[in-house]
C-alpha cells in the first residue's frame, strides 16, 4: 500500500516532484508504532474483559452472585479513563508528551499485575481503576504525539494508525481469550498479560525524542531542530521551523494567560472544541459497542448456537474492524475527513435500518427459515464495514489537528473524556433502552442519531487535509470573526514580506 500525498493548500507540494509517502519514512513509521502500542492497550482491555469476566465469576462467588459487581469490573476502567484523560490533557501540555506516555505505561502495569494478583473482587476492581487511568492518559497522548511528528499531508493516516492498534488490540484479546480457556489461573493471565506490552513501550518511549513541536514551543529550540532535520528535507525543514518561530511568538505572547475556562470564553478555541468533542460523541452514540453487544445475539438469530461460533465471530467482527481501519488508513489523506466521515455514516445509518428491520421482523413471529437472522449477520457485517474505516479514526484524527499549539493537550484530554463518559452512557444505558422500546426500536434509534450526526458533521467540522496546523487555526479564527480576519491576516503577511 502505497499512501501518495496530495497537494494541500500549504503548497508545499508545489516545489519539485517530491512526494511524502506513508512509507516513506521509517523514522516517523518508528515513531508512530511506538506511539501506538498505547492504543494496543486500549484496544486490548476493551476487548479481554468479556472472556475474562466468565472465569472471574467462577472464582469468585460474590462476582457470580451480583450483576452489580460484575458491571463494576467492567465499567471501572471506563471510570479510570474518563479520570485519566482528563488530567491527561494538563500533563500532556505541562510535561511533555514523552512523560505523559511513560506515566501511562507505568499506571498501566501497575494495574495489570494488580488484577492479576487480586485476592478478591475488589482489589480486582481498584486494578481496573488503575489500567482505566492509564488507557485514559494514553488515548489522549498518542494521537497528539504521532500528529505532532507528522508531515501534514500523511498526517491523517498517520494518526489513524493509532487506531489500527486499537483495533488490532481488541483481535489479540480474543485470541488470547482463546489461548489460555485451558490454563490454570485463565483470568488472571488474561488480565495480566496486558502489562507487557506496556513495559515494552516504556523501554523503548526511553530512546525516542519528545514531540519537536513541543520541544520547539516548550523547552528546547535546537533539540526539535534536530528530531525535525529527521523527519523533513532540508527545504521543507526551513519551512517548518518559519511556522514553528511564528507559532513560538504567539504562544510567549499567551503563555501566562492558558486557562481551561478559555475553552469556554475564547470563541475559535470553542468552535474548535464544538467539533472535536461532537464528533468523540458521536462515535460512541451512533451505536459502536451496541452494534458489538448484539453480534451473539444476532448469530443466534442466523440459527448458530455454539460457543465456539460465538468465539469465532469476535474473531472475525474484531478482524473485520482491523481490516477496515486499514482502509480508512488510505482514504484519509485522499478523499479527507469530511467526505470520510459522510460516507461512514451513510452505510451506517443503512446498517442499521437492515438490523431494526430485521429485529421487528424476527419479533412479529412470523415463519423466516433463518432469513430474518442472515439479514441481521447482513446489517452487522454493514456497520463493521462502513464505521471502522471512517467513524473510528475520523474523531481521533481531527482532534489531533485542530486545536492550537497551546490548548492541544487540554482540549485533546477535555474531547477524549466526553468520548469516555459517552461510552459509559451508552454502556449503561441501552439495555434500558433495549426494554423500553425493543432491539430493533434500539436500532431505529441509533440510526436516527446518525442523521443528527451527519447534520452536526456538515455544520461544525471543517476539512482538514493536507494543512498545518497553522492553517487549521486560522480556520476557526475565520469562523470566529468573519472574512474579517482573513483579509486582515492577509495584509499582515503581505507587509511580513515586503
Amino acid at each position: 500500500m502505497t499512501i501518495e500525498s496530495l497537494p494541500g493548500s500549504s503548497g508545499y507540494l508545489d516545489a519539485g516532484d517530491r512526494k511524502i509517502t506513508y512509507f516513506s519514512n521509517g523514522y516517523v513509521l518508528g515513531l508512530t508504532a511506538v506511539a501506538g502500542i498505547g492504543g494496543l492497550l486500549f484496544g486490548y482491555d476493551t476487548g479481554v474483559i468479556s472472556g475474562a469476566l466468565l472465569y472471574i465469576k467462577d472464582d469468585f462467588e460474590a462476582v457470580k452472585d451480583s450483576s452489580f459487581l460484575q458491571e463494576t469490573i467492567v465499567s471501572m476502567a471506563l471510570v479510570g479513563a474518563i479520570f485519566g484523560a482528563a488530567a491527561g490533557g494538563w500533563i500532556n501540555d505541562a510535561y511533555g508528551r514523552k512523560k505523559a506516555t511513560l506515566l501511562a505505561d507505568v499506571i498501566f502495569a501497575i494495574g495489570s499485575v494488580v488484577m492479576a494478583a487480586a485476592p478478591d473482587p475488589y482489589v480486582l476492581i481498584f486494578g481496573r481503576l488503575l489500567v482505566g487511568l492509564g488507557i485514559g492518559v494514553a488515548s489522549v497522548t498518542a494521537p497528539v504525539y504521532i500528529a505532532e511528528a507528522s508531515p501534514s499531508e500523511i498526517r491523517g493516516g498517520l494518526v489513524s494508525t493509532n487506531v489500527l492498534m486499537i483495533t488490532g488490540g481488541q483481535f489479540l484479546s480474543y485470541l488470547v481469550n482463546l489461548a489460555f480457556t485451558e490454563v490454570t489461573g485463565t483470568w488472571r493471565w488474561m488480565l495480566g498479560v496486558s502489562g507487557v506490552p506496556a513495559v515494552i513501550q516504556f523501554s523503548l518511549m526511553l530512546c525516542l525524542p519528545e514531540s519537536p513541536r513541543w520541544l520547539y514551543l516548550k523547552k528546547d529550540k535546537s533539540q526539535a531542530i534536530v528530531v525535525l532535520s529527521k523527519i523533513y528535507d532540508p527545504s521543507r525543514l526551513v519551512e517548518e521551523i518559519d511556522q514553528l518561530s511564528v507559532a513560538f511568538e504567539e504562544e510567549r505572547q499567551r503563555k501566562n494567560s492558558v486557562r481551561y475556562w478559555d475553552v469556554f470564553t475564547s470563541k475559535e478555541i470553542r468552535l474548535a472544541f464544538l467539533a472535536g468533542a461532537g464528533l468523540q460523541a458521536f462515535q460512541q452514540f451512533t451505536g459502536i459497542n451496541t452494534v458489538m453487544y448484539y453480534s451473539p445475539t444476532i448469530v443466534q438469530m442466523a440459527g448458530f448456537r455454539s460457543n465456539q461460533l460465538a468465539l469465532l465471530l469476535s474473531l472475525i467482527v474484531a478482524a473485520m474492524n482491523a481490516a477496515g481501519t486499514v482502509v480508512g488508513i488510505y482514504l484519509i489523506d485522499h478523499f479527507g475527513r469530511r467526505k470520510l466521515a459522510f460516507g461512514s455514516l451513510f452505510g451506517v445509518f443503512l446498517s442499521l435500518v437492515v438490523l431494526s428491520t430485521s429485529f421487528f421482523l424476527e419479533s412479529s413471529g412470523s415463519a423466516s427459515n433463518g432469513l430474518y437472522g442472515w439479514m441481521a449477520v447482513l446489517g452487522l457485517a454493514l456497520y463493521i464495514a462502513f464505521f471502522a474505516p471512517g467513524m473510528g479514526p475520523v474523531p481521533w484524527t481531527v482532534n489531533s489537528e485542530i486545536y492550537p499549539e497551546a490548548y492541544r493537550g487540554i482540549c485533546g484530554g477535555m474531547s477524549a473524556t466526553v468520548n469516555w463518559v459517552s461510552n459509559l452512557i451508552v454502556a449503561q444505558s441501552f439495555l434500558s433502552l433495549a426494554e423500553a422500546v425493543g432491539t430493533g426500536g434500539t436500532f431505529l434509534v441509533l440510526a436516527g442519531v446518525v442523521v443528527l450526526a451527519f447534520a452536526f458533521v456538515a455544520t461544525f467540522v471543517p476539512e482538514t487535509k493536507g494543512l498545518t496546523f497553522e492553517e487549521v487555526e486560522k480556520i476557526w479564527k475565520v469562523r470566529a470573526w468573519g472574512t474579517e480576519y482573513a483579509s486582515e491576516g492577509l495584509l499582515l503577511e503581505d507587509g511580513r514580506e515586503s
